[in-house]
């Protein structure tokens, strides 16, 4: 029997579409989806009527580009997490790999070709460590990349002497930060493809289907003949590429790479995932979910500042609501 049987043996793994009047069912899988866009119109209006500038192209704009880093991370921790895994690492991983894009840039021709590469590189490094020390060592992924969030963000802060590296290249900032695409601003823009990519991944192809099997029932995977040590350490690559993706963003709109940046950052992915409607014991989840968790995410921060809430008190609340949504959708 082959992988490709996945679909028969394990409950959990989901079924390709048929034509295309599934993929709205396809894409927006979950066990209450709708209530996630209801939370989420609850919260737009709620903040349209407290505060007059909340609802303007610019506010929403503003909204995407606040939350470009943590959608662009959060859609491989998507493919962690469906596969039964945690990853700690990655703010520790896209703070190492804005440091390795901008000091590529520094030393090989002001190339911004190169800097993406070695951002991206590091990044998927990184996820590569996380992947077989976690699959090849029997350790768990949590103690794993406990250490490797503590060991990136050494290096990170090594290489330089904790001081930042700045970048110069106008074609970077333009691509990943400042520039726009078909009107949409760079950032959001290369959250729209991280989106399209882990949808395509997640939900049209074979590996999404593995994922899917090694999460929800790993020894039915293994009996199907899914190789789930080489899923998982993939799945814990795209994650750490992803990050990568991301640090280009972050150091291109900073004009720097700071080895200091987003701190705790993995607390607000983790959020996104889970509100979004991934199970942390795995096996179930939706790209398009995970955007949603983390806009919802997003517009709360946005709303608590328009309204002038104390940032102690924001995160008072943005911690009972999420706790709240999430124990909602989960019922």
């Amino acid at each position: 029997m082959t992988d490709l049987d996945v679909p028969t043996i394990a409950a959990s793994t989901p079924v390709r579409p048929q034509g295309r009047h599934k993929l709205l069912q396809t894409l927006l899988r979950g066990e209450q989806p709708y209530m996630l866009y209801i939370a989420f119109v609850i919260l737009l209006v709620v903040f349209s009527f407290a505060s007059p500038w909340f609802m303007s192209v610019d506010n929403f704009l503003n909204i995407g580009r606040q939350t470009t880093l943590v959608s662009i991370v959060a859609v491989g921790m998507t493919f962690v997490i469906i596969a039964r895994q945690i990853d700690l690492s990655v703010a520790s991983a896209l703070a190492l790999s804005g440091m390795a894009a901008a000091l590529a840039m520094s030393h090989v021709a002001n190339s911004w070709i190169v800097g993406a590469l070695a951002g991206l590189g590091t990044g998927a490094l990184v996820g590569l460590v996380n992947g077989i020390l976690t699959t090849q060592l029997a350790i768990p992924s949590f103690l794993v990349t406990l250490g490797t969030l503590s060991m990136a963000r050494g290096l990170a802060m090594m290489v330089t002497n904790t001081k930042p590296v700045i970048i110069t290249n106008e074609t970077y900032f333009a691509i990943f930060g400042e520039g726009s695409l078909f009107g949409i601003p760079a950032p959001i823009a290369w959250t729209l493809g991280a989106i399209a990519v882990g949808i395509l991944l997640l939900h049209f192809n074979v590996f999404g289907r593995r994922i899917y099997a090694a999460g929800g029932n790993p020894t039915a995977a293994l009996y199907s003949g899914i190789h789930i040590k080489r899923v998982t350490t993939l799945a814990f690559v795209l994650t750490g590429t992803f990050a990568g993706l991301a640090a280009l963003v972050l150091s291109a709109r900073s004009h720097a790479a700071r080895p200091d940046v987003v701190q705790g950052m993995e607390l607000d992915v983790i959020a996104s995932v889970i509100l979004g409607g991934c199970s942390l014991f795995g096996g179930r989840g939706f790209i398009l979910g995970t955007l949603l968790g983390s806009l919802i995410i997003g517009t709360l921060n946005n709303g608590l500042v328009l309204l002038g809430v104390s940032s102690p008190l924001q995160l008072v609340i943005k911690g009972a609501i999420i706790v709240a949504a999430v124990a909602f959708t989960k019922r």
